[in-house]
């Protein structure tokens, strides 16, 4: 995530991450730093961090033989009111807010069913 808070309003409720499940995160970063000349930071054995000059996102460990799956991650300057909004718009809160490296963040179903996490640097 960003090594500064993100202060600015025009950071809040936006499309700020991406998370993508891998079976073989050193391969992952192999395939990704040859093919595109992605940057990897790592937080751990089952989790790294990707840069690719414009957009962030990271690898998850993922068992093989899993779906395959993308996790949308929104920015929020206010991780309780975005929460709060998320329930009353009808989304369901699937993993409650819990603290992780950068921040804290929640994760929730859409109507269709989509999970997407909600974080903050605060």
């Amino acid at each position: 995530m960003a090594d500064q808070p993100l202060l600015s309003a025009e950071h809040d409720r936006r499309i700020d991450y991406l998370e993508i499940n891998a079976t073989n995160i050193a391969e992952t970063k192999r395939f990704y730093s040859e093919a595109f000349r992605w940057k990897f930071t790592d937080y751990g054995p089952d989790y790294t961090s990707f840069a690719d000059g414009r957009l962030t996102g990271g690898f998850r460990k993922a068992d093989a033989g899993g779906a395959a799956s993308i996790l949308i991650v929104i920015f929020a300057v206010d991780l309780a009111a975005a929460e709060a909004n998320v329930r009353k718009a009808g989304g369901r809160i699937v993993k409650p807010v819990f603290d992780f490296p950068g921040g804290r963040r929640f994760h929730f179903t859409d109507p269709s069913g989509n999970e997407l996490a909600v974080w903050t640097d605060r």
